[in-house]
């Protein structure tokens, strides 16, 4: 079996975007929640995202331009690294942060309902990545290190109020405690740096992905605020001596969507977790997440990493909306160019993976870290086989599922699977999965000793579809726009609707709950029983084509 290492291919790349004056947002889109971004004082920066339950775990993303993103790896890219079984699909990997410091990044991170926080170092960031480095010592979420130029280096932190007593729901500390980078462990004790947030009075909520930067004179620590959700919003203080009090901006938040109309056009929510960065040309960028609802707050993308200017008015960082709302597109910084070389990951665009390479492309993710090998890149051949086994995605280890994130509000997904069902409970097809719970799976299987296509929302048989005996091989295809999601099948030469149209809501955030977009891919189980058989799948097609990147 090949290992998901750094190649692609990808044939037939559309683009439908913007002028090539600007760049578009999301600049990553599908759900790449929790950025964090560092450069190496060279012109080379890295992104990092959480992942859950998911594996490979943390991608690593590369841009010399803050524009153009290409994945370079993932810092949890050996099934050993970090065990994942039993999590749930939105638990686990929270909010990884990347930092740099003479020659060596550091990664730290928090498994969430696990060993809790952890640091991983590397000399590249496309990998590898060390083993984690446990601290127990640290309780909380969303670590992440400052290294001063004095030599001393800082880990801060979201934390428990003070003395474990709190005072509201939510309420939140953020600490910090210095750090032994040579020994990868902490010194001394942390002190709180924030509590509860920038006005304790108006009881503010879920103060957390913490940074430090040293700038202008100035120690910033810059905060989210507000949950994650549509009060989300970033906040910036700032001291002169990092012993010192942080004194918080009079004029924050920095970044927030909160206030504004949730009935206007196109809207962009739930603003923050935010990171800032100089440009080589000297200007200044954010990344931060947020989220592209179809209707209120309901949205199946996920929460995606997107990207403004930032200015400074009197030694303060502020998110340069080019007024009160996120554009879908802004200027490009001078000097840069959109690569049309590098796999889309925003815009409107078409992909058909054949799986004809010796790895299996960055894109793909599955459910935990394998076990086994279960997955089989034929030798100069195109399709990937599939193991038929027993795990199932309504549980908690490693089903035979490869997934890619939905992208875009409007598109279509479509695969080629052929499989020879041996017994009813086998089954092999196009998966819509958001959670152990709420999924949709169009399959091939037999009824009977007959074979069938076979349409369910989750667990539940919604139709049935019986086929020529002769058939082994089938096209499924999903088309979803907004909150309706249709899945076809063919065996001939025209698609036929299988069941009715669903409604989407169903598969979002809003509905399912947990932190992740809708995944769209190739899945085959035996449904809990023992089996030797196996799919085979010809190849994936991914087109979206949301109506906003026309305007």
């Amino acid at each position: 079996m090949r290992k998901l290492l750094f190649n692609s291919l990808f044939l037939f790349i559309v683009f439908a975007s913007a002028a090539q004056e600007n760049f578009l947002n999301p600049i990553l889109a599908g759900w790449y929640p929790d950025p964090a971004i560092t450069d190496d004082g060279e012109g080379n920066f890295y992104m990092v995202h959480s992942t859950f339950a998911f594996y490979p775990g943390i991608p690593v993303f590369h841009s010399t331009d803050l524009v153009n993103w290409e994945q370079v790896g993932n810092a949890i890219h050996r099934p050993g690294q970090v065990d994942l079984h039993g999590f749930g699909t939105s638990r686990a990997v929270f909010a990884p942060d990347i930092s740099y410091d003479n020659g060596t990044y550091y990664l730290t991170c928090t498994i969430v309902d696990g060993k809790g926080n952890f640091v991983m170092t590397a000399k590249d960031p496309a990998g590898p990545w060390s083993d984690p480095v446990w601290l127990p010592e640290v309780s909380g979420i969303d670590p992440g290190l400052f290294f001063d130029d004095n030599g001393k280096s800082y880990l801060v932190y979201n934390s428990e109020p003070p003395n474990n007593e709190a005072k509201y729901e939510g309420h939140r500390t953020i600490r910090m405690i210095e750090f032994d980078k040579e020994n990868l462990k902490t010194i001394g004790d942390n002190r709180i740096l924030v509590d509860g947030g920038v006005d304790i009075s108006t009881k503010p909520v879920w103060a957390e992905g913490p940074r430090i930067y040293k700038l202008n004179g100035y120690y910033y620590l810059m905060t989210a605020e507000g949950g994650t959700a549509v009060n989300h919003s970033e906040m910036i203080y700032r001291n002169t001596n990092i012993e010192d009090e942080f004194i918080p901006f009079k004029e924050n938040p920095i970044l927030t969507q909160r206030h504004l109309d949730p009935d206007r056009d196109n809207p962009i929510t739930s603003a923050g977790h935010a990171d800032i960065v100089q440009h080589p040309n000297g200007d200044w960028y954010g990344v931060f997440l947020a989220v592209r609802p179809y209707e209120g707050d309901l949205y199946n993308t996920g929460r995606e990493t997107f990207l403004t200017p930032v200015k400074w008015e009197n030694d303060w960082p502020i998110f340069d909306l080019g007024g009160e709302e996120i554009q879908y597109s802004y200027p490009l910084p001078d000097g840069v160019e959109i690569n049309k070389e590098l796999f889309p990951m925003n815009g409107n665009f078409s992909f058909e993976e054949k799986f004809d390479k010796d790895e299996l492309p960055l894109n793909w993710m599955m459910l935990r870290n394998p076990k086994t090998s279960w997955y089989d890149l034929k030798d100069d051949a195109e399709g990937v086989s599939l193991k038929t086994r027993s795990e199932t995605v309504e549980g908690k280890a490693n089903p035979s599922f490869l997934a890619h994130r939905q992208q875009h509000i409007i598109g279509e997904a479509s695969i080629s699977v052929k499989f020879d069902a041996e017994a009813e409970n086998e089954k092999a097809g196009l998966l819509a999965f958001q959670n152990e719970s709420h999924y949709y799976f169009a399959a091939l299987s037999k009824v009977n000793e007959k074979p069938v296509v076979q349409f369910y929302k989750s667990d539940e048989l919604i139709e049935t579809v019986s086929l020529e005996n002769s058939v082994s091989e089938v096209e499924f295809k999903l088309k979803f726009e907004e909150d309706e999601y249709t899945f076809f099948y063919k065996t001939g030469e025209n698609w036929q609707r299988l069941g009715e149209t669903q409604d989407g809501k169903f598969l979002s955030t809003q509905v399912a709950g947990g932190f992740v977009g809708v995944n769209l891919g190739l899945y085959t189980t035996s449904n809990g029983k023992e089996s030797d058989n196996e799919a085979i799948f010809n190849w994936f097609r991914y087109s979206g084509n949301d109506e906003v990147y026309r305007k």
